[in-house]
């Protein structure tokens, strides 16, 4: 069973009973380790049921649950054989709530909303507390209630935390916000995990109930859960106290979506006979790039006790590099990589770290100029295109026509008629009979101001719905999704949009992946207790909470042959060959923000330079420009922090900063700087 271990992974796979910590440092096969446990605990006759494993992406969970089968006899591989629930956070919240949401007000069949229906939720309750156009914007109102939500605060507990007029006002529009939401039948992302926390404390019975579902729980990632994650994880794990979680407080990077790296800090206080397992043998990096991450790390006061041990060989020592401004940093770069790939190196060899959304400009311009190629990940998700959220509204509407954001989404999509007026109409007229717009829909002509066209846009639209609602007895999705294109005419939409051939092209090709989506779906979960609302509830859950991760667009984009241009935020849990890490100036790696802020907002950006440096397999170059524009001026830059520290030379910085506090005397202060070469 454990063949191919380390000692202390041996060990951790071993321990299967009571709360266990495993620190699992960069590199140090964390995936390895839950997988072996879990395949473990099933050897020694824990059902796979009664499993419990939860991590933060899906691409995550399908590879644990996949590792694991391999690892058992053939018996447990079969297709109808029971398996461990391996899962996200957003998906196991999801289930949860479809079976008990009602108990918090909530129907069962209640819809989770995108991006889109958000902003027009938040546009709404911003109008309904009169709030002036330039005080805040529906994105700056959904910031704040994100950060509200991820930190268990209420729109009541947000009106006593609120300290300026701007938090005042977005927490009136907080109120409403969720009030709408709630009377709609729907909830976002957020609310998956704030209503599961709420849930299991407002009602103890359902606390149970899901608890005493499962014997052993892990938890993968730890550092990075938030408060909400931590009372349920709590919740569930509190009566059989078999709870293992996997994690680094070192690579906790993620403060700023609600993480808070306490959890994994203060674990052996929280389940006070738990045992720790440190992983520290590193089998990515070369033992010259883990020296400089040590060295880097120990830096932060408040972590655990642990030190990475390179199981490679030494390789070259990282290099520094400074130059004159951000334009010949980029050129450099790109120069050198260039050199490599001359060497025979593949352009997937390569990744260009950096901090903020503003650097890859020019590493952009380099390699076009150089006819590099490469992928800049992140940018739009595939989910928050316009032609995904039509198709999944109408799929909405079929299994729950009360679905008002749905509804107002493509009521005139294409156009047929029901302009502005007459949808204002539907919901003022809904909102004065406290009903949905879909009921104002069903009986059109009782409605005041519709016109006749419009009149007869709302018939058709509503005999389409109605429709299909009758033909999902016995079509499958992938023929709904074909339905639903042939009768609201939407490749011919996508014509009259779109001149261009390419664009034209690119939008069609997004309507065949959505509907590529649903025939996979159709094959995976093939299931006859399921009715076909709830079947399409199911995938609807599928799709829209697998887009909480971005590992899908991230693996697509990552699969080509390119050099990959991310944040440091995007590269956790990748690694490369030969990286790039640019940009080691202060106000950028540490960023401005931090500066302002803390000592525990440095140690966040340490932790997050400490990734950045533990990505590099072999080669790792650091990069700094001793100059750079602000507002289209030249301005002197000053060297990373982490740089000096990274290099011995951690004094040196300090002095730096004392002699930058009293100012020139008498001429101007001379420049000093970690020990660098000029690129």
């Amino acid at each position: 069973m454990s063949d191919g271990l380390n000692p202390p992974q041996r060990d951790a796979v071993n321990t299967l009973g009571g709360p266990l910590l495993v620190l699992a440092g960069a590199g140090t096969g964390k995936t390895r380790v839950v997988t072996f446990r879990i395949a473990n605990l099933i050897r020694h006759r824990t059902k796979p049921e009664r499993i419990l494993a939860v991590t933060f992406t899906r691409k995550a969970a399908g590879e644990m649950q996949e590792r694991a089968t391999d690892l058992l006899p053939g018996k447990y591989r079969k297709a109808d054989a029971p398996r461990p629930e391996i899962s996200t956070f957003h998906a196991l919240c999801v289930r949860i709530l479809r079976r008990h949401a009602p108990v918090l007000g909530y129907p069962e069949r209640f819809a989770i909303c995108d991006r889109g229906d958000q902003e027009s939720t938040a546009r709404a309750a911003l109008r309904e507390i009169r709030a002036p156009a330039d005080s805040l914007k529906p994105s700056d109102l959904l910031g704040y209630i994100g950060r509200w939500k991820m930190s268990s605060i209420t729109p009541e507990g947000a009106m006593g935390t609120a300290e300026t007029d701007r938090e005042h006002l977005a927490a009136a529009a907080y109120r409403r916000y969720q009030k709408a939401l709630k009377n709609s039948g729907v909830v976002d992302f957020d609310d998956l995990l704030l209503l599961t926390e709420k849930l299991f404390t407002e009602h103890p019975k359902v606390r149970r109930m899901e608890a005493e579902r499962f014997d052993h729980v892990l938890i993968d990632e730890y550092q990075d859960t938030n408060h909400s994650q931590y009372e349920i994880v709590r919740g569930l794990a509190m009566g059989h106290r078999n709870l293992c979680v996997v994690g680094d407080d070192d690579q906790s990077i993620y403060g700023w979506r609600g993480a808070e790296v306490t959890h994994i800090l203060r674990f052996a206080k929280d389940w006070p006979d738990a045992k720790v397992v440190r992983l520290e043998d590193n089998y990515r990096s070369s033992a010259s790039i883990i020296q400089h991450a040590n060295t880097l790390i120990a830096f932060n006061a408040e972590r655990h006790d642990k030190v990475l041990k390179p199981a490679r060989h030494e390789g070259p020592s990282p290099r520094i590099l400074q130059f004159k401004d951000e334009q010949d940093e980029a050129v450099s770069v790109v120069k050198d990589i260039k050199r490599l790939m001359g060497m025979g190196r593949g352009a997937k060899d390569f990744a260009i770290l950096f901090r903020t959304n503003e650097q890859p400009r020019a590493f952009e311009t380099e390699l076009r100029a150089a006819n590099l190629p490469y992928v800049l990940i992140g940018g739009m998700s595939f989910f928050d295109r316009r032609e995904v959220r039509d198709l999944l509204a109408y799929l909405r509407l079929v299994a729950d026509p009360g679905d008002d954001p749905a509804v107002l989404r493509v009521l005139n999509t294409p156009p047929r008629g029901i302009g502005d007026a007459a949808r204002k109409a539907l919901v003022t007229e809904a909102a004065a009979r406290g009903k949905h717009v879909w009921d104002m829909i069903e009986s059109p002509t009782s409605v005041t101001g519709l016109s006749k066209a419009a009149t007869k846009g709302v018939l058709e639209f509503r005999n389409m719905v109605l429709t299909w609602q009758e033909l999902s007895e016995r079509l499958s999705l992938e023929d709904m999704f074909h339905r639903i294109l042939d009768d609201t005419k939407y490749e011919a939409e996508i014509r009259r949009l779109y001149e261009e051939p390419n664009d034209r092209d690119a939008r069609w090709a997004t309507v065949e992946e959505i509907t590529n989506a649903a025939a996979s779906y159709d094959t995976r979960r093939k299931s006859r207790k399921k009715s076909p609302r709830d079947r399409i509830i199911a995938f609807l859950d599928d799709l829209l909470v697998g887009n909480q991760d971005e590992s899908r667009e991230k693996e697509k984009q990552l699969s080509q042959n390119a050099i990959a241009l991310m944040t440091l935020h995007s590269s956790k849990g990748l690694e490369f060959p030969y990286v790039y890490l640019v940009g080691l100036e202060e106000g950028i790696l540490p960023h401005k923000r931090s500066l302002e802020g803390t000592e525990k907002d440095i140690a966040e950006e340490r932790r997050l330079a400490y990734v950045g440096v533990t990505r590099a397999q072999d080669e790792l170059t650091m990069t700094m420009a001793l100059t750079r524009r602000k507002w289209g001026k030249p301005r002197e830059t000053i060297p990373s922090r982490f740089l000096f520290e990274m290099t011995g030379q951690a004094e040196n910085f300090v002095k730096r900063q004392r002699a930058a506090a009293k100012g020139p005397k008498g001429g101007t202060q001379r420049r000093g700087g970690a020990r660098a070469r000029k690129g």
